[in-house]
Order: C-alpha cells, then structure tokens, then sequence
C-alpha cells in the first residue's frame, strides 16, 4: 500500500464506529420477536353442559339468568372479541406514539490531494408537523378505541337479547307442545275408531271425512312444533358453544309479561346515553372530529428543524441549526380535510337516522305490545270458558249424554284456546325483550359530557 493512503488510514476515527454501535443497540432494544402460531388441525364445540366455564350444576335447571351468564362467558363469538379489542387499543398507542427524530450521518475517506483527517458529516432532526398534531391524533386513536369497546358491548348486549328470546321461545314451544300432543291424542282416539267404523261397515267415511282431517291437521301442528323446537335448541346451544345435539334444561317458569309504556319511554329519554351502539357511534364521531381537527392542523407545509455537523479532510469543522420545509405550492393537504369533513357528515347523519329510528321502533313495539295486551284480555276469560265447557263435557259423557265425536270437539277446541293464549303470552314476552334491548334497560349510563366532550 502507498504512503498516500496509509496516513489517512492509520489517522481514522474511532467515533463513528462506536456512535454506529450505540444507536443499534437503543434501536434493538425495544423490538420484538417473533414465534409462529399455527392454525389447528381440529376445532370442536363443546359436548356437555359441563365443559362450559361457569358451569354450576346446582344451577339446573337453568333459569334466565344463569343462561345468560353462560352465553357471556362461552359464547363463541364473543369470546373471539378480545383480540378485536387488543388490535383496536394497539392501534390507539401506535397513534399516540411521538415521531422518532431523523438521525443522518456520512464518513468521507481521505483518497488524495492534501488533508490530514477523515471527514464526516452528522445531523439530527424533528418533524414539527408530527408534534402539532400529535394532540389531536391521539384523541382520534382514544375515541376510536373506546368505539371498539362500545361496539363490543353493543354485541354481547345483542347476543344476549337473542338468548332471551330463544329461552322464551323454548319455554312457551315446549308448553304449547304439551297442548298440541294432547289434542292430537283426543283426535287419534277418535280417528282411530272411526277408522274401525268404517271398516266395519258401520260408518260412511265421506261423514267422518272433516273428523279425519281434524287428526291429520293436528299430527302436521305437532310436527311443525317439534321441528322448530329442536332448531330453537341447536341456536341456543350455538350460542353457548355447545354441539347441537346437547340437551340444555331450561326451568319451565318465566315471568309474566308486564311493560310499563310511560316507564319505557322515560328510559329512551337518555337512551343515548345506555344503549352501547349509540354510545359507539357518539365516539366514532369524537374521533372523526379529532381527526378533521389533525388535517386542518396538517395544511401547514411539512416542517423539520435540526442540528446539522461536518468536519472535512483537513478538520475544519463547522456546526449549526438546519430547517427543511415543503413548499406548500400544489398540495394544501385539502383532500384529507375534505375527506374528514365528508365522513364527519357520514357519521352525523348516521347517528341522527339511528337515533330517530329507535324512537320509532320503541313506539312500533308499544303499540303492538298494547295490541297483544288487548288481545290476551279478551282470550282469558274465553279460554277459561271453554275449559268449563270440556270439563263439563267430559261428565256428561260419562254420563252417557253425549257421544265421544262431540266431547272430543269441545275438548280440542279448549287446548286450542290455551295455545292460542299461550302464542299471544309469547308474543308479549318476546315483545318486551325488545324493548328492553333498544331502550338498554340494565345498562350502565354513560356520561354525555365525557362522551361527547372534544
């Protein structure tokens, strides 16, 4: 090698290998690693009552309550909700993260010609555009995952409403059930003798011809009843993570349906406030204001202030502030401001629609519940006369004054009083499981202010 170049060389700094190793080290420290997780090969719902968590077998049969405590903690698709709301509050501190410094550097070796050091140059610098509007941004990434928490609860508040109807469902199938069966057992008496009649010779079958539909039109009655029963059961036991052929025991007793309307309405005064989906959207719309606030701040042209450092060849060295800004002639970063405008309106009017027809959809479900009220009135005391009816039926027809043709008529016409008073206390109790899910009732109520505040 020449003398030439074995001065410079032997002259080398030893600072930019050692600054070199001290910025890898601060920019390892802090990453993370990565592990593989593979998919399984074999995914399965749970086959027994038992395997579900909060499983209490003192609890059976399972009452309104305890399903709904098992659908909270089991159900499948709530429970995959977690990593939606991990990925949601990741993203919230990324947002709220402040932008690295930008950290330059080059080293000049000396070839030829005169000089007697390495030269080198260094700069540090912050994006100030970064910092004005790190304020809003993180307010953004705070209301949007708060929106995803709301949103979250807004599910697992509907899925329990759905767990209320299909436990309502079940009962009241499995009562009307026990009706249906008895009047298909009066019918197939009957049927079955008139059918022995006629083979006898002792009957016409065109007489007896309404007789035998009669018991055909029950045993299909019954056969719709237990098809929807048994798809009512593998719906509730989806929600429970359960396989479809499991047996859930459900008590046989529900509360009486009773709606109180002046109380309904009042609770939907500050249903804004309790019900989660709307508490979701008056968040999303938070951050969306957060956000158009952050565009509006961003029009400002790109601007990085820092400290920039050089030595050349011969060590002269030389140091001071450095600016570097974007000439804001084409772009005024107006088209994200007019995209967070357009969605801010989005979101308004969303949540204007939402709220105004849930107060319509409030007032719907009263007047049909009032309908249903009137309606049940008027089956009572009809219902309960015909019962009479049957019963004093079934004594004469020991008595050997009417025929068993008769007798069974007044006896199935009383069940399909019942069943149609027990369709009617379903439809009621369906009735105001809705309107206890749009108004929230049970829900916890927000603060406006802590919503809503900017």
């Amino acid at each position: 090698m020449s003398p030439s170049f074995a001065k410079p060389l032997a002259g080398r700094s030893a600072w930019p290998r050692k600054a070199a190793a001290v910025l890898l080290t601060a920019c390892l420290g802090g990453c993370a690693t990565y592990h593989a997780k593979p998919l399984p090969a074999q995914a399965a719902s749970s086959s027994s009552l038992s395997q579900l968590q909060g499983y209490d077998t003192a609890a059976l049969p399972l009452d309104m309550a305890a399903v709904e405590r098992l659908v909270l903690l089991n159900n499948p698709d709530l429970r995959s909700q977690h990593a939606r709301r991990q990925a949601a509050q990741a993203q919230r501190k990324q947002d709220g993260v402040l932008p690295n410094p930008s950290v330059g550097g080059n080293v000049g070796y000396l070839l030829s010609g005169a000089g007697d050091a390495t030269a080198w140059t260094a700069s540090i610098s912050q994006d100030i555009t970064s910092l004005i509007t790190l304020r809003p941004r993180r307010e953004a990434a705070q209301a949007t995952a708060d929106e995803v928490d709301a949103g979250l609860l807004w599910e697992q508040w509907q899925v329990l409403g759905k767990a209320r109807l299909l436990v309502i469902d079940l009962v009241e199938g499995q009562r009307q059930i026990a009706l249906q069966q008895q009047a298909l057992d009066a019918l197939a008496q009957r049927e079955s003798r008139i059918v022995s009649a006629v083979g006898a010779g002792n009957m016409e079958r065109v007489t007896v011809a309404s007789d035998l539909a009669a018991a055909a039109d029950a045993r299909t009655a019954l056969n719709d009843l237990q098809r929807r029963q048994l798809d009512l059961q593998q719906q509730l036991n989806a929600l429970l993570g359960l396989k479809p052929d499991v047996v859930v025991p459900l008590s046989p007793s529900l509360p009486a349906p009773s709606v109180d309307a002046a109380s309904i309405r009042q609770q939907f005064d500050d249903v804004s406030r309790r019900r989660p989906d709307l508490v979701a959207l008056q968040l999303g719309y938070r951050a969306q204001e957060a956000t158009l606030r952050a565009a509006v701040l961003a029009q400002f042209p790109p601007l990085a202030i820092g400290y920039d450092a050089s030595q050349d060849n011969s060590r002269v060295r030389n140091g001071g502030p450095a600016v570097n800004f974007t000439l804001p002639l084409f772009d005024h970063n107006q088209h994200n401001v007019a995209i967070a405008k357009a969605t801010r309106e989005q979101l308004h009017q969303e949540y204007t629609v939402r709220l105004a027809t849930s107060r319509d959809e409030v007032d719907a479900l009263l007047a049909q519940y009032a309908q249903l009220d009137a309606q049940q009135k008027t089956l009572v005391p009809a219902t309960d006369s015909a019962v009479h009816a049957s019963a004093q039926a079934g004594q004469a027809a020991q008595a050997g004054l009417l025929d068993l043709r008769n007798v069974t008529d007044l006896h199935v016409a009383a069940l399909n009083r019942q069943l149609a008073q027990l369709a009617t206390e379903q439809a009621m109790l369906e009735q105001q499981a809705a309107l206890e899910l749009l108004v929230g009732r049970g829900m916890p109520t927000a603060l406006e202010q802590d919503v809503m505040a900017p």
